[in-house]
């Protein structure tokens, strides 16, 4: 008995203190984003300067890009997820799934800035190079192929024994989805949709050359704050950066593993 409390009262202090160490770049982006002058040798800012979170309020172009890098990276992965899912069930029935397979999996096989350079003649030829639409058809090109690689293994033969008995009792294709196969894949679906928003959320690189600097996302946003040694700034865009990422572990931990 008291060595489980021992163990218990260990991983409780050591879980306070991987929890405080998380936390203390959050605290340390926060204190910048509000702080004034601020010189060495002194251990906290003189004063306070707002300026940065009026402004992100205000809908300046940093409330801007939050909300346009929000709406790029939800539908991405709206698209991505549903997309996969449903590409993914007509791959794992073809007699040419290998192939297929290979595709989707062609786009990781390089990194961002090289496939972006690669396709970006194509994207202005196409008018879509500059646009919000040309930015997330670029990021679908990694997220869709992840959602298809994602769900490539949930059609075994017992989905394929469970649609069987569905439909000799008359169901048909959207009820199919709806009754069986969506609920099946309810935390699978889940997880995908944070991953591929997180795809498209923190790119950096597709971004800039599809977008050709015109499709300003937050990931661009603290780069050119960085850039111009706009410490206030780049600190309130990193940290509205980091807060999908922390809020998609909490929902992860609090209601995911319900659904699994």
């Amino acid at each position: 008995m008291r060595r489980k409390r021992g163990n218990g009262k260990f991983r409780g202090a050591m879980s306070w203190i991987v929890g405080t160490i998380c936390l203390l770049p959050i605290v340390y982006l926060l204190i910048l984003s509000v702080a004034g002058r601020w010189m060495f040798p002194r251990l906290m800012p003189e004063g306070m300067n707002l300026g940065a979170w009026i402004d992100l309020l205000g809908g300046d172009s940093l409330g801007w890009s939050l909300l346009l890098s929000t709406l790029l990276s939800g539908s991405v992965a709206l698209v991505a997820t549903f997309g996969g899912f449903i590409a993914s069930r007509y791959i794992a029935r073809s007699g040419r799934r290998r192939r297929l397979l290979f595709l989707a999996y062609l786009p990781f096989a390089m990194s961002p800035v090289i496939l972006g350079a690669c396709i970006h003649i194509l994207y202005i030829r196409l008018g879509l190079a500059g646009s919000v639409v040309g930015v997330g058809c670029a990021h679908l090109t990694f997220a869709l192929g992840f959602g298809v690689v994602f769900f490539a293994n949930f059609w075994s033969r017992e989905r394929r024994s469970l649609e069987d008995l569905a439909r000799l009792l008359g169901a048909s294709r959207p009820q199919l989805y709806r009754m069986v196969f969506l609920p099946a894949a309810r935390g699978l679906l889940l997880i995908c949709l944070m991953q591929t928003f997180l795809l498209s959320w923190f790119q950096y690189g597709l971004t800039l050359l599809i977008g050709s600097g015109r499709v300003k996302t937050l990931p661009l946003l603290v780069f050119m704050y960085a850039g111009e040694a706009n410490i206030r700034y780049a600190a309130l865009s990193g940290l509205m950066l980091i807060i999908p990422p922390v809020l998609m572990l909490w929902a992860n931990r609090r209601f995911l593993y319900r659904y699994m």
